[in-house]
């Protein structure tokens, strides 16, 4: 009877409690049920922020796995600084690009000079890359850098705030403001390539 009235009250209190007070309580007590209810708020969205990097559904769930271990093992450096999405957000990205970079031998695809750019318009407008169709947008991201991927992902498709993308990179803003535009620049340049009228 008691665990019935405990499993009750464990639901509604799943329902109110923000993620901070839930690290809050599974640091306090330890309890797994805590992290249990981080576990069902962010395994899913874990698992497709990796599947989106990856590109592999054995890798994306080796992945999520490894990247809840990271966060079970470091819930107490969460300082609260940033939300804990934001957090949850960074861990997954990190863990994916590093994992992506040991992978690769030849890493200099992924710090390519802007110069070899320089066909592109200085600065490209985000209604363009707005506009483009969903096919050819698919297309065009599975050639670019997963860095760059990655960042153009969290502006376009997540909205995050440079503010929030510092958070999650550890980059100062000027430093994010440049790799998107370097990002913007490859993407156009890729666009214009594979699609010119």
């Amino acid at each position: 009877m008691l665990k019935f009235l405990f499993a009750l009250l464990s639901n509604s209190e799943r329902k109110t409690l923000t993620d901070e007070e839930v690290v809050k309580e599974y640091l306090r007590t330890q309890n797994n049920y805590y992290f249990e209810i981080l576990y069902g708020r962010y395994s899913a969205k874990i698992y497709g922020k990796c599947l989106t990097i990856l590109k592999e559904e054995g890798l994306a769930q080796d992945a999520t796995q490894d990247v809840m271990m990271k966060l079970l093992l470091n819930l107490s450096k969460f300082g609260g600084k940033s939300k804990f999405s934001t957090w949850v957000y960074s861990i997954t990205y990190n863990f994916c690009i590093d994992f992506i970079r040991k992978k690769k031998k030849d890493k200099s695809q992924y710090f390519e000079d802007v110069s070899q750019f320089e066909d592109v318009v200085d600065e490209v407008d985000d209604k363009e890359l707005l506009e483009i169709e969903l096919d050819r947008l698919k297309i065009i991201m599975e050639q670019i850098p997963p860095d760059d991927k990655s960042i153009l992902m969290m502006k376009y498709l997540d909205g995050m705030s440079i503010k929030e993308i510092c958070l999650v990179i550890n980059k100062t803003e000027s430093a994010i403001k440049m790799q998107i535009k370097r990002a913007k620049l490859k993407f156009v340049k890729i666009h214009r390539t594979l699609y010119a009228a």
